[in-house]
């Protein structure tokens, strides 16, 4: 919802603080960079500290600086609550996904991260609503204020959720095999050791978290580069979806109301939440990786009717966008959490999640400036590009369904 709030009020800020698209483009890649950031250092946090810790910490800063959002003045003053923003966002998808990783068994552990991440699209639902309500009553300062909101979990995260009993695990000093562990499921419900003290062993390396960076250095590059072009096109394509859908005809945009813009948004929403849903069910029956690439190339395939679809297409077109096209998301945080050991899963998943960011935060950018020579329309190839490019990454991928954390 935060993130998205930006993406609803692009029309007012281009009016009221004068900027331009680039600007604008640039402004939402800012706040991508900044994630990369925030990300990496959360997921460090996260294997340090915890996942709880980390996880209310990222959604603390970044719903009060959605809300100072609305106390900018200036391109210089939206830079830099933007940026903070960012610094939150990025903590906030690592920490989530691997604590629900971690305490969910392989055969639903999928299904599990589906509904995790369908999040997203109810939050971007919610977002166009919000913008529909207190836009035309309030004006775009009172959108950012609703921000602030998400800020409360904090407060049910502290007293309301437990933390990952694989991570306490591991902090301990106990892994799997010293506690008499031969399954994750029986680690979910085995008891805290009584005085953990590690368990010394001939194998056990002294600095477990490099070792695990140098084992597995060449999945993080590639799950980093197969994330980065995934991210490249969700958004260059989705930042730019609610101008598209409102900017007239004549400027390469689709002349919708408001109000029509917001629920033409609303279908796409129900699209990317069964997206993000389905693709755990499938995951689960036909493995991670075979899901993932069908995901990528078909959003790839929808990209360009989209981009000349009238607004009664739109309706159909953008819901089967919306599905594949962000539902892939549940794939890499299966995927990412599957892949790495628990000692440096956070850390992991905030790398390639959120340096996928960074890598991608040129893409609104790069839509906007090409939206000068024949609209956005027509500059949202580049995002069907960038699709393809992830798909034939994501080939290179191992299959990872079964695997019991480690």
């Amino acid at each position: 919802m935060d993130v998205t709030l930006y993406a609803v009020v692009i029309p007012q800020l281009l009016l009221e603080l004068h900027l331009t698209s680039a600007q604008a483009g640039l402004l939402a890649s800012l706040t991508l960079i900044a994630s990369a950031v925030g990300g990496i250092f959360a997921g460090v946090l996260a294997d340090r500290a915890g996942r709880r810790p980390a996880l209310i910490a990222s959604i603390g800063v970044y719903s009060v600086f959605t809300a100072a959002c609305g106390l900018a003045h200036g391109v210089a003053e939206l830079a830099v609550f933007r940026l903070m923003v960012g610094l939150g966002m990025g903590g906030e998808w690592a920490t989530g996904a691997a604590l629900v990783s971690e305490t969910w068994t392989p055969e639903h552990r999928g299904k599990a991260l589906g509904f995790m991440q369908s999040g997203f699209a109810m939050g971007y639902a919610l977002a166009a609503w919000i913008a529909t309500l207190v836009m035309p009553r309030w004006g775009w300062r009172a959108v950012f204020f609703v921000g602030i909101l998400p800020g409360l979990l904090t407060l049910w995260i502290r007293s309301g959720v437990e933390e990952s009993p694989l991570w306490m695990a591991q902090k301990s000093g106990f892994g799997t095999r010293e506690l008499g562990i031969g399954k994750e499921e029986s680690l979910l419900r085995s008891p805290k050791p009584e005085n953990p003290t590690p368990i010394p062993t001939a194998n056990t390396p002294r600095n477990p978290f490099r070792t695990a960076v140098r084992n597995h250095s060449k999945l993080i590059l590639l799950t980093l580069l197969m994330n980065s072009a995934a991210l490249f096109a969700w958004w260059g394509l989705f930042t730019w979806i609610p101008t598209y859908l409102a900017q007239p005809a004549s400027r390469g945009g689709r002349g919708l109301s408001l109000l029509a813009s917001s629920e033409w948004i609303a279908a796409m929403q129900l699209g990317m939440w069964l997206g993000y849903v389905t693709f755990g069910y499938l995951s689960d029956v036909l493995g991670r990786k075979k899901t993932y690439v069908a995901y990528l190339f078909i959003a790839a395939l929808l990209v360009p009717p989209y981009s000349r679809a009238t607004p009664a297409t739109l309706l159909v077109v953008g819901p089967l966008l919306a599905f594949f096209g962000t539902g892939h998301f549940t794939g890499f945080g299966i995927i990412t959490a599957e892949l790495f050991p628990t000692s440096f899963r956070a850390t992991a998943m905030g790398l390639t999640y959120n340096f996928g960011r960074a890598l991608s935060a040129g893409a609104p950018w790069a839509v906007g400036a090409l939206a000068k020579h024949g609209g956005l329309g027509s500059a949202f190839w580049i995002s069907g590009l960038a699709f393809l490019a992830a798909g034939l990454l994501a080939l290179g991928i191992p299959e990872t369904r079964g695997r019991a954390l480690c």
